[in-house]
């Protein structure tokens, strides 16, 4: 199944306007994506609209966040399941660092329906850390049967090399994920101690037209979150697609 793993709404400061949970879904269509994953900074709340709409289509959502650790790395992180999608979000409520957002500077952050009326507006600025580091965030997403994937690494800000200068040996990373924009060999060159290890690629996209822009093809038949979670421990970079 083709997966695009890392889609931002209009609840991200940094996401477009038109993030809109039917333009997110029409557009993945329209990419032939099979399964997207929502990963709006430090949030959850649009997540479960996006499922509900995409539902009708065959559209498999993963509902997550992109999570920014104490050492402000940027981690991909997602749960099974309303009661544990809630369970999440009271971990980030409760260790977000508050600071009113600035929607002029930073964009607003909405959580809309189907008809793009308001439901919610975070006051809380999503964009900065939180206040626990990167081992207690992968341990905690764990304990609620999650996967936990640290968010494109090859970058040079926000990223797990780029923060702490290196990949710790005793991670406990579901994958790995690297951009678009990533020299997979050059990469690998720099890095061959990452070599055996299991590798998504994602858009990021904060625009309808850059969903899909690049994505995995996982091994699912018939999907569920746990021949999901099954998959990555098979995926590699020679299933990276780009469009």
């Amino acid at each position: 199944m083709k997966a695009d793993l890392h889609i931002h709404t209009v609840l991200s400061p940094c996401g477009d306007i038109e993030m809109t949970p039917v333009a997110i879904v029409k557009n993945a269509l329209d990419k032939g994506l099979e399964i997207i994953g929502i990963t709006d900074h430090n949030s959850t709340r649009q997540a479960p609209i996006i499922k509900k709409i995409a539902a009708r289509y065959g559209l498999h959502v993963l509902c997550g966040a992109e999570i920014t650790t104490k050492e402000e790395v940027h981690v991909l992180a997602f749960v099974d399941g309303l009661d544990k999608l809630e369970a999440l979000q009271g971990f980030l409520d409760q260790n977000l660092v508050k600071v009113p957002n600035d929607p002029v500077f930073f964009g607003y952050q909405l959580v809309v329906d189907e008809d793009e009326n308001v439901l919610y507006q975070e006051d809380d600025l999503l964009i900065g850390a939180i206040s626990v580091g990167i081992d207690q965030v992968a341990k905690f997403v764990h304990s609620l049967g999650g996967v936990f994937i640290p968010a494109h690494i090859d970058k040079k800000a926000n990223s797990l090399i780029s923060q702490l200068g290196f990949v710790p040996s005793d991670i406990e990373a579901d994958a790995f994920e690297l951009s678009c924009i990533c020299d997979v060999v050059s990469f690998f060159k720099s890095n061959p101690h990452l070599s055996g290890r299991n590798f998504i690629s994602s858009s990021d996209a904060h625009f309808p037209g850059d969903i899909g822009k690049c994505c995995s093809n996982l091994d699912i038949c018939d999907f569920s979150f746990a021949s999901f979670v099954e998959a990555l421990r098979h995926s590699a970079v020679d299933d990276f697609v780009k469009n």
